[in-house]
């Protein structure tokens, strides 16, 4: 049995305790192991089913108590394994979602670090530049890099703080675990989005015996 994550960008996968990614354009072939998926781009969806077109779509199997319209899949599997804190997918978009008693409350949506640097260069061919990620929250910046880097840390690290009120902060995602080392309240766990799929895969099999 494999659990398949497909996002906007790369294919994630687990399989009895080990978790990868793959891109569309190069995804290997599988075992003939039954994959259970659950996607946000059906483009990338087709490269899974190409190889395995016996997989089986987890979404049906999910329930989360929210008022949200068009909450992501991603993010209702992440949000199904936490009853209080905030859940913070950070991978390309960084999606903030806050769970109380174990409802969802709303949520929100930045750009990620690679959305933030396209956006630079997209302004400007001065502003073309690999930021500086080690630098202090603290300092105040003295040339483009420095600028450049600290807006983009702390419009994310500031704005998380702000919403999160002080709840457990539960980071997954490819800079998941670079962002939680700026808060003392956190844990980063990549398995938020899988153990979701588990639970929603016990509902499958309940209705399916």
């Amino acid at each position: 049995m494999i659990l398949c994550d497909i996002g906007n960008t790369f294919l994630h996968f687990y399989h009895e305790g080990r978790v990868w990614k793959e891109s569309p354009q190069k995804i290997l072939r599988k075992r003939e192991d039954k994959i259970f998926y659950i996607s946000v781009s059906n483009k990338n969806l087709e490269a899974l089913l190409n190889i395995c077109p016996q997989s089986i779509n987890l979404a049906p199997y999910f329930t989360l108590d929210t008022a949200y319209r068009g909450l992501g899949i991603d993010r209702i599997a992440a949000c199904q394994t936490i009853s209080d804190g905030v859940v913070i997918d950070a991978g390309s978009a960084i999606t903030i979602d806050i769970m109380q008693d174990g409802m969802h409350l709303g949520g929100y949506i930045l750009p990620g670090i690679a959305s933030y640097l396209r956006l630079f260069s997209g302004i400007s061919e001065r502003l073309r530049i690999m930021p500086d990620l080690s630098l202090d929250l603290d300092l105040m910046p003295q040339n483009t890099k420095e600028a450049i880097s600290l807006g983009m840390l702390k419009s994310i690290v500031n704005f998380i703080q702000e919403v999160s009120k002080g709840k457990i902060i539960y980071f997954s995602g490819g800079d998941g675990k670079f962002f939680s080392k700026f808060f003392k309240n956190s844990i980063y766990n990549e398995m938020l989005v899988f153990n979701g799929m588990q639970k929603a895969m016990e509902v499958y099999y309940e209705k399916n015996s």
